[in-house]
């Protein structure tokens, strides 16, 4: 009887131990992310091949410690080797683990296949070869801590391999994750079973494969044990064979109902051949269907939905997430009470958007994620059916009462105000909870969701519940379309450029402001293009600029260029850092029919311009960082250190009536007038009357001033 070691991912090895005990494995004990056990050869056979759950089964061929290199290299080379293949078997080693003095797993498997190698030659044999691709019997060694395992591994590559798939959706689970979380989610082989986003199929077919008692192991060619010396192939032969009579005649045994749905006609096709190759397609029942509208299927009663939806790791699908999991669980409780849900996810905060609580929860890792199994007993109990719906849905509770609460307030009273002012883009929140710390803007029928970084005292999950509480009320409230919420998270800067990019997919929209064409990304920057808080200053601008030269400084995308040349600026000149923005810039002008000669765009260090530039103009905006240390820039700035020398080089380019509106976003900024006065300007605080109604409780946002050469 020999001694095994069946590998499996972490959270499966107390399932692993009961399958291998139901296979005839004896003294099996359960380590971590795997299962020790003993058997005889032909157990070991009928393991490998029926095993559902374990990712590889080792023959252990020695254990030792492993304090360094030279340990490692002795305990490989105490074992005999050519007791367990010839000269002529192409190997390779499989190295897992470190510890403090082996650090590297490919330096590992070299010193390890230098023993192997050592021991044929000093034995007077010609050495076995190592083949990476097409190797006969793999070396496995795991090392844990100062414990090392070795042998030979039994099936020769992962036991997930079943041979039935060539194809997958996105992100497709490994077939043996998939029989786990089969056989964790309540299901039995007498209850229908319902993927409402099966994907390429997985989970079905191997529930299928367990109703129809087919191995999991029959359709693979080779097998890593056919190279060992003791090889018993009439035993093989004989166990494979009787797997073989139980798979032709397993299906047509079955009269269980199995159901997928799935949006994706490429990816169902492939669900379809999927289950052809695994000797279950007439199983199971694929269908076209979207998981937002599912319906109960016609003998599925009382049964199983499982089903593994789309985790968003990527921040920017989560509101369509959200919105795909409210309804699915709207919808398991509008037609499937009775039933039991095993839903797999990453996430419990998409989870929580079900709206159902869990009845049992099974933790498991997929890959690097950290995942759970949550079942849930439908119950029609609390349902409220809304009526005039053709085809029924549900009355959603309120989510986060408080927070919608304020936001319906706020919309009714901004919307009004932004439809007469002419207004298609405007701020709807603010923080105005501190429980609830993002801005909600408005562009046309978009909305823009900017968390904000929660404080360090409140924790991690705590924060991203509260968000994702904030983004399924502002979907319910404002009854927007999932797909036009878009969600960002910013850290308030400290320095750094505000206008980070995020990607490169380049999503534009056209809004108007106050008669104003605007350009904006509300997808690829943390910033749109356009703050929203200095409506009022660049319509300020647009009305004082009629007949004047207009010089834009610090101008990002050229928005407060675009109203004064509407508002009749006789020339415009807008100066930036940044090409990108320039030329945006340009386009916001050329959307008003701005173009011409007379509109010039200068891309400069700001800082270093106005040093060096000689021209006169008779209306100055400038709204430059609060501070900034850009690689592109000679100097840092900063904004309460700078603002003296910034007006100092601005008067010079000032002509003798002309005016400078100087606006800034550092909160308690403080003018220094004594040594404005001795430069011979004067300044006057407009900040309030330069404040929109939809930033009226951030009083703080920005300070703007207009400054003028200095009466008399």
């Amino acid at each position: 009887m020999n001694q095994y070691l069946a590998i499996t991912s972490r959270g499966l090895e107390n399932l692993l131990a009961e399958e291998l005990k139901q296979l005839g494995a004896e003294s099996v004990q359960v380590v971590h992310a795997g299962v020790r056990f003993k058997a005889e050869q032909a157990t070991a056979y009928r393991c490998c091949l029926w095993t559902r759950i374990a990712s590889r089964i080792i023959l252990v061929l020695s254990e030792f410690n492993v304090r360094d290199d030279m340990d490692l290299y002795l305990g490989a080379a105490a074992i005999n080797w050519p007791n367990y293949f010839g000269s002529d078997t192409r190997i390779i080693v499989d190295f897992n683990g470190t510890n403090r003095e082996i650090r590297n797993s490919q330096y590992g498997a070299m010193k390890v296949k230098d023993a192997i190698v050592d021991r044929f030659t000093k034995a007077d044999l010609r050495r076995p070869s190592i083949d990476r691709e097409r190797p006969e019997l793999r070396i496995h060694m795991r090392l844990s801590g100062e414990k090392g395992v070795l042998g030979l591994d039994m099936a020769g590559s992962g036991l997930h391999q079943r041979g039935y798939r060539s194809e997958s959706g996105k992100a497709p689970l490994r077939e043996t994750h998939a029989a786990a979380l089969v056989m964790k989610s309540g299901w039995t082989p007498e209850k229908p079973l319902l993927d409402p986003m099966c994907g390429s199929g997985t989970l079905l077919i191997e529930a299928a494969l367990i109703a129809a008692d087919i191995a999991p192991g029959i359709k693979r060619k080779r097998w890593g044990f056919e190279a060992i010396k003791d090889f018993d192939r009439e035993g093989w032969l004989e166990i494979h064979a009787e797997a073989k009579v139980k798979a032709r005649r397993g299906p047509g045994n079955v009269t269980t109902k199995f159901f997928g749905r799935e949006m994706d006609r490429r990816v169902l096709s492939i669900a379809r051949d999927n289950a052809g190759r695994a000797g279950v397609k007439d199983l199971i029942d694929f269908e076209y269907g979207d998981a937002t509208q599912l319906t109960c299927p016609e003998g599925f009663s009382e049964g199983v939905i499982l089903c593994n939806p789309p985790y968003g790791e990527r921040l920017g699908t989560t509101p369509e997430l959200i919105s795909l999991y409210s309804e699915l669980g709207n919808r398991l409780k509008l037609a499937f009470a009775g039933s039991t849900a095993s839903i797999y996810s990453s996430s419990n905060e998409l989870l929580s958007c079900l709206r159902m609580r869990a009845d049992k929860q099974f933790k498991l890792r997929n890959g690097a994620l950290d995942c759970v199994l949550k079942t849930y007993l439908i119950t029609a109990g609390g349902v409220k059916h809304v009526e005039g719906e053709a085809e029924g849905r549900l009355e959603e509770a309120e989510v986060a009462p408080d927070f919608a609460n304020r936001l319906k307030k706020n919309i009714t009273k901004l919307s009004k105000w932004a439809k007469k002012e002419g207004l298609e883009c405007y701020r709807l929140y603010d923080a105005d909870l501190p429980n609830y710390n993002a801005a909600i803007d408005k562009y046309k029928d978009y909305l823009v969701i900017q968390e904000y970084a929660a404080p360090k005292s409140v924790p991690e999950e705590t924060a991203r519940r509260r968000l994702m509480d904030i983004m399924r009320a502002t979907i319910q409230v404002t009854g927007v379309e999932n797909n036009k919420v878009i969600l960002k998270v910013r850290e308030r800067q400290k320095g750094k450029s505000q206008y980070q990019k995020l990607s490169s997919a380049e999503r534009h929209m056209v809004v108007n402001e106050y008669g104003v064409d605007l350009k904006v990304n509300l997808y690829d920057y943390l910033d749109t293009g356009l703050f929203l808080d200095h409506k009022v200053t660049r319509r300020l601008l647009g009305q004082m600029a009629a007949g004047k030269d207009f010089l834009n400084l610090f101008a990002y995308t050229g928005s407060a260029t675009c109203h004064a040349a509407c508002g009749g600026a006789k020339s415009t000149t807008t100066v930036d850092m940044s090409n990108t923005y320039l030329r945006w810039a340009q386009e916001n002008m050329e959307l008003n029919g701005q173009v011409g000669r007379q509109h010039q765009f200068v891309q400069a260090d700001c800082l270093q311009w106005l040093q060096e530039a000689d021209g006169e103009f008779d209306l100055i905006f400038i709204d430059p960082p609060t501070f900034s240390n850009s690689k592109r820039m000679k100097q840092s700035f900063d904004v309460q250190r700078d603002h003296i020398m910034l007006l100092e080089n601005l008067k010079r380019m000032l002509r003798p009536n002309g005016e400078i509106v100087f606006s800034n976003n550092k909160r308690h900024f403080k003018m220094d007038f004594e040594k404005l006065e001795a430069l011979g300007l004067q300044a006057k605080n407009i900040s309030d009357k330069t404040l929109p109604m939809d930033f009226s409780r951030n009083k703080q946002i920005h300070n703007c001033w207009i400054i003028t050469h200095k009466e008399g």
